[in-house]
C-alpha cells in the first residue's frame, strides 16, 4: 500500500488578501488645532521658506532678475553668475549633493525634512489653516460635512476653496516667474497679454498645488513620494524619531486629574487620542514607528499640552531613539553618519571649487563634412567652424591659436570680441604642405585666451585630415 502525503489548503481567505492592498481608499482626516514648541519652529521655518521662494524672484541684479532660468536663450542666471547648458554637469553634482544631504539628515533625525521643509507638508499646513478659519476647528468641520447643504455651508465651502485657489495661483505665478521675468509676467497677466504656454503652466501648477495640498495631502506622502518607501533603509536604532514611550504610558486609560492612577495600574497615557486628532496623516503614534509618520512632531505638542494639564512630566511622546526607548545608550557618532558627513563635505568642497574655477569662455569646434581639399598652392586644407561663448558678465576680446602640427597655417579671424553671454561663430581654414603631414589623421588643438584676463581660457580638440600616406 502506497503512503500518501497529507495535503492541506493554505490559500488565505479573500478578506485577508484584500487587507494587503497596496493602496487604500482615502478617508478624510480632520485635524485639530494645537500649539506648542515644534509648531512654532515649523511656522518660523515655513515663513523663512516663503520669504525665500516668494521674495527671491523679485530681486534684481545688474539690471536683470537675480534668479532667472532663461530657457529660450539657454542661460541660467543666479545672482552674479550665468550658467549655460555646458555647465549641466554642475547641476548633476548639485542634485547628488542634495541627495547625500537628505541621506545624512535622515540617518541623524529621520523624516525631519518631510515634517518641516517639504513643500507638500508646508502647503498642506497652509491649506489646513484655511479650513480652520473658514469652517472652524475639527468638530465643527465634521459637523458641517454631515449637515445638509445650506447657504451657510455653501458660503464656508466657497470661502475655503477660494483661499486654496488663490494660494495655488500665487504659487504658480511665482514658480513660472523664475522662468519668465516676473516684473513683466504680472502686468501681462493683468492685461491678459500672457502667451499660451505661460498661461498653460500657470494653470497647471495652480491645479497641482490645489489638488495635492487640498485633496491628496497624506496620499502624496504615503503612496506617491518615493522617500517614504526607502527612508527605513537609512534608519538605525540611533536615528532620532518621533516615538511614544510604552514603558511610561501603558496601561492606558482615562482618569481624574487628582486620581492615584498608579494604584489603578495605569500609565501616564490618559487615552485622550489628541495625538491622533492633530496628526496630518491620521496615524496613532502609539502603535509604533510607521511609514506614514512624517516626523512633524504635532503629536508631541498635543501630548505635552495634555501632560501639562494633568501635571505629569512632558515627553510621553518625544524625539528619541530606539536605543533610548529600550534603556540603552544612544550613539550620536556612528560609522554611517560619519561616512555621509565626510562624503557630503568633500562633495560640497569640490562643487564650490568647480563653480569658482569654471571657465568663463567656452570653445566648440565643428569640422566641415568635407574631409580635406587641395588649395591653389597645393596645400592640404581643412575647414572648421568655431563657436566662442563668452560666459562672463562683461564683454571680452579673445585670441585664437592652434597647436599639434608644425607648419600648420591659420586662415581666418584669430581675434574676436564677444559681448556678455554672446555666442560668436567663426569659420576658419587650416592648411599644411602635404609632404609635412606625418599621417592622414592628425590630432590638433584649438586654444582661446582672453586678451583682457589671461586666466580666462579654454581649448578644444579636433583632427586635421589629409591624403593617405603610403
Amino acid at each position: 500500500m502506497t503512503e500518501q502525503i497529507p495535503v492541506r489548503d493554505v490559500t488565505p481567505p479573500a478578506k485577508v488578501a484584500a487587507s494587503n492592498d497596496l493602496y487604500a481608499a482615502r478617508e478624510k482626516i480632520y485635524t485639530r488645532a494645537f500649539s506648542g514648541l515644534f509648531r512654532n519652529l515649523r511656522r518660523v521655518g515655513g515663513a523663512a521658506l516663503f520669504i525665500l521662494f516668494f521674495g527671491t524672484v523679485w530681486l534684481n541684479w545688474d539690471g536683470r532678475q537675480a534668479v532667472w532660468w532663461d530657457l529660450p536663450e539657454r542661460k541660467f542666471h543666479i545672482f552674479g553668475a550665468t550658467f549655460w547648458p555646458q555647465d549641466f554637469m554642475l547641476l548633476s553634482w548639485l542634485l547628488i549633493i542634495c541627495a547625500f544631504g537628505l541621506f545624512f539628515i535622515t540617518v541623524f533625525a529621520g523624516r525631519v525634512w518631510c515634517g518641516y521643509t517639504c513643500p507638500q507638508s508646508v502647503f498642506t499646513w497652509v491649506f489646513m489653516w484655511a479650513e480652520k478659519i473658514t469652517e472652524g476647528d475639527r468638530n465643527q468641520r465634521m459637523k458641517l460635512d454631515k449637515a445638509p447643504m445650506s447657504a451657510n455651508k455653501l458660503l464656508r465651502k466657497f470661502a475655503k476653496h477660494a483661499i486654496w485657489i488663490a494660494v495655488g495661483i500665487l504659487v504658480a505665478i511665482t514658480f513660472v516667474g523664475y522662468f519668465t521675468p516676473i516684473r513683466q509676467l504680472v502686468p501681462d497677466l493683468v492685461t491678459l497679454q500672457v502667451n499660451g504656454w505661460t498661461a498653460f503652466w500657470i494653470g497647471f501648477f495652480t491645479l497641482a498645488t490645489y489638488g495635492s495640498a487640498g485633496f491628496l495631502r497624506e496620499q502624496v506622502c504615503i503612496y506617491m513620494c518615493p522617500y517614504a518607501r526607502f527612508q527605513s533603509v537609512m534608519f538605525d536604532k540611533d536615528t532620532l524619531i518621533v516615538s511614544y514611550d510604552p514603558r511610561r504610558g501603558e496601561k492606558r486609560g482615562p482618569r481624574k486629574k487628582e486620581a492615584d492612577y498608579k494604584a489603578m495600574g495605569l500609565g501616564d497615557c490618559i487615552d485622550c487620542t489628541m495625538c491622533v486628532q492633530v496628526c496630518p496623516t491620521g496615524i496613532d503614534i502609539r502603535d509604533g514607528l510607521q511609514i506614514e509618520c512624517i516626523g512633524c512632531a504635532a503629536c508631541i505638542d498635543a501630548c505635552d499640552a495634555i501632560m501639562d494639564k494633568m501635571n505629569y512630566p512632558r515627553g510621553l511622546i518625544s524625539y528619541t531613539t530606539e536605543h533610548n526607548l529600550s534603556g540603552q545608550q544612544t550613539h550620536l557618532l556612528r560609522p554611517r553618519l560619519i561616512g555621509y558627513a565626510v562624503a557630503l563635505s568633500v562633495m560640497i568642497g569640490l562643487f564650490a571649487y568647480a563653480v569658482y574655477d569654471r571657465p568663463l569662455v567656452k570653445l566648440d569646434v565643428l569640422k566641415d563634412r568635407v574631409l580635406y581639399r587641395e588649395n591653389e598652392q597645393g596645400r592640404i586644407e581643412n575647414v572648421y567652424t568655431l563657436k566662442v561663448m563668452n560666459k562672463a558678465q562683461h564683454a571680452q576680446s579673445f585670441v585664437i591659436t592652434t597647436s599639434g602640427l608644425d607648419g600648420l597655417a591659420y586662415e581666418g579671424r584669430s581675434e574676436v570680441r564677444a559681448q556678455a553671454g554672446e555666442l560668436v561663430t567663426i569659420p576658419v581654414e587650416l592648411s599644411m604642405a602635404p609632404e609635412k603631414l606625418p599621417s592622414s589623421t592628425n590630432e590638433i588643438v584649438f586654444h582661446i585666451k582672453s586678451m583682457d584676463d589671461e586666466s580666462i581660457s579654454d581649448e578644444a580638440d579636433s583632427r586635421f585630415i589629409g591624403p593617405s600616406i603610403r
